[in-house]
């Protein structure tokens, strides 16, 4: 299915949460005055782009109207939905960095918003682009995740590093990239740290790692990509604002996003703190993971005239 398709459908509560609720305020007021951008802006906060970015949107949107002498409400949508756009577009990108032998990409995350999962998902995806992949078991804390990942690198057919329960996860990374060495591997997936409770320890053991990365593989782009589960709503934002304080994020991957109206939160974690969402979670198999692709998702969200 292609990626319009599948991001289409697992959109479709956030749609309803937010194009429905337009919808209604524009057929309501039908002209364009301050109480219906009044009325448009509670629509965004209660759909999960926070305070601030509602705010900063709806400026946006009054100065468009401004500019370009809009009178008739039912022109805004397609205003607001190029707005939506341009903030997903605006600072970091989106694309993944994915070059050198091997590109290195590290996942972070709290436990339960499918962080082992989505390595699986990424693990089989580049495999089936024909590339060579290697994880390594470096969330080595939490009981059970190195054999749940394990299961997941079955799955996708790819290779494992591990050590025991409780190892030095530096010590794992330095590994895996020793095997890595002169084997053409194109892309090492790290699995890291599943905690946030003490934050000096957090940044301690990826400085480790990032040092570790920066000696032995200094041509190799480094994505260091935060797992966050959309369902938690404004919770994923507090996540993303304490992980961003903690470690250089270079962006999501928004997991069970088929199975939640919060998807507004994808404009408040990239207007506010920069960090782009690279990699959607559209369902539960294997290959239901998707590049993230900020014209598809603003679409499948907002219906505009042009459509």
């Amino acid at each position: 299915m292609a990626f319009f398709s599948k991001i289409k459908e697992s959109l479709s509560k956030t749609k309803n949460s937010i194009n429905e609720k337009l919808e209604t305020v524009i057929n309501t007021f039908k002209s364009v005055d301050e109480e219906l951008f009044e009325e448009l802006e509670e629509v965004l906060i209660t759909a999960d782009l926070g305070v601030n970015t509602s705010v900063e949107i709806i400026d946006r949107l009054r100065d468009a109207a401004d500019e370009k002498h809009i009178v008739d409400a039912n022109k805004l949508k397609g205003e607001l939905a190029n707005i939506l756009e341009e903030i997903l577009n605006e600072g970091k990108s989106s694309k993944m960095q994915v070059y050198g032998l091997p590109a290195v990409i590290m996942v972070i995350g709290v436990n339960g918003v499918g962080k082992t999962t989505s390595i699986g998902k990424l693990a089989n995806m580049y495999k089936k682009q024909g590339k060579n992949v290697v994880i390594a078991a470096a969330d080595t804390f939490r009981a059970a995740a190195i054999e749940q990942l394990e299961v997941w690198a079955d799955r996708a057919d790819v290779r494992i590093v591990k050590q025991q329960e409780g190892s030095d996860p530096a010590a794992v990374i330095y590994d895996a990239i020793n095997s890595c060495k002169g084997k053409y591997v194109d892309v090492l997936l790290c699995d890291t740290a599943g905690r946030l409770h003490n934050k000096k320890n957090l940044m301690e053991e990826l400085k480790k790692i990032y040092k570790i990365l920066d000696r032995e593989l200094p041509d190799s782009a480094k994505e260091v990509l935060l797992v966050l589960d959309a369902t938690t709503g404004q919770n994923a934002v507090a996540q993303a604002k304490e992980f961003k304080e903690a470690a250089d994020i270079t962006g999501i991957i928004l997991t069970k996003l088929d199975g939640t109206a919060k998807g507004g939160i994808t404009f408040a974690i990239k207007n506010e703190y920069d960090i782009p969402v690279k990699l959607v979670g559209v369902g539960e198999g294997i290959d239901d993971i998707e590049f993230f692709d900020s014209h598809e998702f603003v679409s499948g969200i907002i219906d505009t005239d042009e459509e």
